[in-house]
């Protein structure tokens, strides 16, 4: 399985809030996550790079024994709920802190499957045979707009209010995480994307990024560049996930 992760603080904001990795086992597991990270001065930085550490941890620790979705699945469902709360206790025990939180989309993949967690709008997508779609549902007030009537599609894109979250992770001790399996299948991609990719870059572009003979760290790069040369006016924090035999990292 191939894998890569790139970062990019834009063009306009002073500091990288997004954070992220790729986490492989033996080849036979791998682990992407991106967490967009939110709050006043550094805090948004810190929810992020917390977020990224305790996966990191508990993935060297227990993770070596996945081989279902099932088991997967749990195993997330095990790790989210404790960062959550690693985050409310240092919000709350660091007053310059107080507020922050972070997105999160995390795909834990083997040859098989891959076990999908995500809250608030950092996305997951899916390069198929079938085509391209997105794997992930954003959790903000636009998309509730969208999926109750009151707004297109279309007019979502240059809402107002379009970087409102209805869900994060750190932010409440009531934590709704979404979590999914999906076939993950030879010549399969997965994007794990923070939101100032999606904003920036169509999906029509993103697929025909991931389906040219680029390698994968120069698709990645590709992304991210044309999200600069878009604006570039938040950070963009790309992973992409290749089904195949050999392993590229990046």
């Amino acid at each position: 399985m191939n894998a890569v992760f790139e970062t990019d603080r834009g063009r306009v904001r002073s500091h990288n809030e997004d954070s992220g990795g790729v986490f492989h086992h033996n080849g036979s597991l791998c682990l992407a996550v991106v967490a967009d990270g939110m709050g006043g001065h550094n805090a948004g930085d810190t929810a992020s790079r917390m977020t990224i550490s305790m996966f990191e941890q508990h993935w060297n620790e227990t993770a070596l024994n996945i081989q279902s979705p099932d088991e997967a699945l749990n195993w997330m469902k095990a790790i989210i709920p404790v960062i959550n709360k690693e985050i409310l206790f240092h919000a709350h025990t660091h007053p310059e802190c107080s507020g922050m939180g972070t997105t999160l989309v995390a795909a834990l993949c083997t040859d098989r499957f891959c076990a999908i967690a995500s809250i608030g709008d950092s996305r997951c997508y899916l390069q198929s045979e079938d085509g391209f779609s997105q794997v992930t549902e954003d959790h903000s007030l636009v998309n509730e707009l969208v999926k109750s009537g009151e707004i297109t599609k279309e007019a979502a894109e240059s809402h107002p209010k379009k970087n409102v979250l209805t869900r994060a992770l750190g932010t409440d001790e009531k934590l709704s995480v979404d979590y999914r399996t999906i076939m993950f299948e030879e010549g399969d991609l997965l994007l794990l994307c923070s939101d100032g990719l999606s904003n920036k870059v169509s999906a029509l572009e993103m697929s025909h990024i991931l389906q040219s003979p680029d390698p994968l760290h120069e698709k990645a790069n590709t992304l991210i560049r044309l999200a600069n040369e878009n604006g570039g006016e938040d950070n963009i924090t790309v992973a992409i996930l290749e089904h195949c035999a050999e392993r590229e990292s990046g």
